[in-house]
């Protein structure tokens, strides 16, 4: 739609990136010409959404092929610094695997061009093309996800988000936002209830942007309200996005969707996750094996410039939580919606992917 924001888009040597720091009072876009100014981006949420990370992180590795271009001695000089930049651009949010995953789909398409004695050139073209195809893979994902959904309901519904896994988290109409613009164009959306999201309001500031210029009926709620509105009896369901699942169906997304989950299971609210194949990371046993970002303190003890706690005050701030795969009532991918028991499930989309 007209009203959608495009939250990145390339041109030849410039990654420009709208900030979503400033939104929803600003609309402001970052022009990044360095591999660096990407990874920044990245750490400080100007760009956030684990597929809309993982194609900016597509672009940010033809900037930083053309960085250590200039810098390298020889052949495996060159490789050996570009791994360098990889694993430097993949530590920036350890949490969400879809960026690994492009940094390290970038980097072998790379090696493996060298590897058949390609030139720099050859190089650079392959890694733009690959780049072009993650992000054009993400759109068509996110079409199929929001079509698989949809198809759960046969009546209308009102949904209940987390967070924002929306056209700004992605290069399409987003994963769980992917469902609900589905919904509704379908008719089949009767309301949707958004949470807030603390500390940073990705929920208030993003999700509800999205929904409002686009008309869908919302309406915004505290973290702490969603029980409440649970036990009001009107969530049909609740329907949230990923930032990495497991083998066995353990799922980790933004702090906050663990609690849902519980909340929805003592409801009997049906619990959905909506993530492409990037977000799953088939080498990972359980969710106690996912590393868990911890960010600074701040983001609690202020909103923007105003502290709203004592400043010495001790603060816990995991970015995000895992909810266990027995609360989880199915996984909504690009190929179908996965069910219990999702290990077995998760087994038998992996052998369709790969």
């Amino acid at each position: 739609m007209s009203t959608r924001l495009q939250p990145l888009r390339w041109s030849d040597s410039v990654v420009t990136i709208l900030d979503q720091r400033a939104l929803p009072e600003h609309i402001a876009y970052i022009d990044c010409a360095r591999m660096e100014d990407v990874r920044e981006a990245i750490v400080t949420l100007a760009v956030r959404g684990a597929p809309l990370i993982g194609v900016a992180a597509a672009y940010a590795m033809i900037l930083a092929w053309r960085e250590v271009l200039t810098q390298a001695l020889s052949t495996d000089d060159l490789l050996a610094r570009y791994e360098v930049q990889a694993h430097h651009l993949a530590a920036a949010r350890p949490t969400a695997v879809n960026l690994s995953w492009a940094v390290e789909k970038m980097y072998r398409a790379a090696a493996e061009t060298m590897i058949r004695e390609g030139t720099a050139d050859e190089v650079d073209a392959v890694l733009i093309a690959t780049a072009e195809q993650i992000e054009a893979e993400d759109v068509t994902l996110n079409t199929r996800i929001g079509t698989a959904g949809a198809e759960l309901f046969s009546r209308k519904v009102t949904m209940l988000t987390h967070c924002n896994a929306g056209a700004l988290a992605t290069a399409g109409i987003g994963t769980a936002l992917g469902v609900i613009r589905k919904l509704h164009d379908n008719g089949l959306l009767r309301h949707v209830f958004i949470d807030e999201t603390r500390p940073l309001l990705q929920g208030a500031r993003l999700t509800a942007t999205e929904l409002c210029a686009e008309h869908i009926p919302c309406t915004l709620i505290c973290d702490n309200m969603a029980a409440a509105v649970m036990q009001s009896g009107r969530i049909d369901a609740v329907i949230v996005g990923a930032d990495r699942i497991c083998a066995n169906g353990d799922t980790a997304n933004k702090i906050g969707t663990y609690g849902l989950a519980i909340l929805a299971a003592y409801h009997q609210i049906p619990f959905y996750i909506a993530a492409p194949f990037s977000t799953f990371d088939f080498a990972l046993a359980q969710g106690q094996d996912i590393v868990i970002e911890e960010r600074d303190g701040d983001e609690v003890r202020y909103w923007q410039q105003y502290r709203t706690a004592p400043t010495e005050v001790n603060v816990y701030n995991p970015a995000f939580d895992v909810t266990p795969a027995a609360l989880i009532t199915g996984i909504i991918t690009d190929r179908g919606v996965l069910t219990p028991p999702l290990a077995a499930s998760i087994a038998r989309f992996k052998e369709e992917v790969e």
